[in-house]
């Protein structure tokens, strides 16, 4: 087994092809087919799966893939610090909840670099794909929030996912809505004013848990609700529905535009507002490229932590 192998088998999982893998590695369709059907006889298993409409992983190609990814990955590291140019280049991935920090911080690392020479990946997503993302080194970082209602359950899914949460902020609840909102003049809301609005919240999936919910009060009822995939679906819908959604009131305006507001949530005995505590995660005993170390560095700015 080789490190090029293994570059080859990663290629090939990212893009579904062998003729894009070929493509994008310069090296010839045979060659690269070759090389991996020698890795298959070396592992004694079958890594992909052939048709006329691409490849797909075997499950055990799946299985070893997260092992070529904690192989292949600190040797990227030990290039990206002490390799010399050529046609290599870097990647980095973030996979993050809905948040326009994060996507803000992104833009302002990548300024950092000569884009010509990386290959940079940024993936708002559900919850549960954000931990496979970093569990399995598709990403190199996660952002997401824990809270009183879900610290304990998302702490067992992080720890058996071999993923560590670390501390950025701390930060009550906002309602977001369109500034034409009925409600964009108050100082502050409270639920029984939201129940002839629709709650719009972040799909996650069909089997997800409560406890994967973007906002808080997940378990509440709710007289409508409508989930949306991504977030200038969740903008219109704030105009044209005068939706609202329940957020961490860190918005950058920059890139959502100035036409929405948050405003605090209101808490009763019966709707608490529950602190939010957003972080990131990343693998346990991994070493962080300088890459990750710098977009790290972008949020805690944005976020004025330093």
């Amino acid at each position: 087994m080789t490190l090029t192998q293994l570059h080859y088998l990663l290629t090939i999982a990212e893009t579904r092809s062998f003729n894009k893998a070929a493509e994008q590695l310069y090296v010839s369709q045979p060659s690269l087919t070759s090389a991996i059907k020698e890795l298959e006889k070396e592992l004694g298993i079958i890594l992909f799966y052939r048709s006329g409409r691409g490849v797909t992983l075997t499950n055990d190609g799946t299985e070893f893939l997260l092992h070529a990814r904690q192989i292949y990955t600190p040797y990227e590291h030990v290039l990206e610090k002490y390799g010399k140019g050529g046609s290599y280049k870097k990647k980095f991935g973030v996979s993050t909840q809905h948040y326009s920090f994060a996507v803000k911080a992104f833009v302002e690392m990548a300024r950092h670099f000569d884009m010509s020479k990386y290959e940079f990946a940024i993936r708002e997503t559900k919850t549960a794909e954000i931990i496979s993302d970093v569990s399995t080194m598709k990403s190199e970082i996660g952002v997401l929030y824990l809270c009183d209602f879900n610290r304990k359950a998302m702490k067992k899914l992080l720890a058996s996912a071999g993923l560590v949460f670390y501390h950025l902020i701390d930060c009550q609840a906002y309602v977001y809505i369109w500034k034409g909102h009925p409600l964009a003049q108050e100082t502050s809301i409270r639920f029984e004013q939201l129940k002839d609005y629709p709650c719009l919240a972040f799909e996650q999936g069909d089997n997800s848990s409560f406890y994967l919910a973007e906002e808080i009060l997940s378990t509440n009822e709710y007289s409508q609700i409508i989930r949306a995939n991504d977030r200038a679906t969740m903008l219109n819908l704030m105009v044209g529905l005068y939706g609202y959604t329940l957020c961490s009131g860190i918005i950058c305006e920059e890139l959502n535009g100035n036409d929405y507001l948050a405003v605090p949530f209101e808490d009763d005995e019966n709707n608490q507002n529950s602190m939010m505590e957003i972080g990131y995660v990343v693998r346990k005993d991994t070493l962080r490229s300088q890459i990750g170390e710098l977009y790290i560095e972008e949020l805690k700015r944005y976020l004025h932590l330093l």
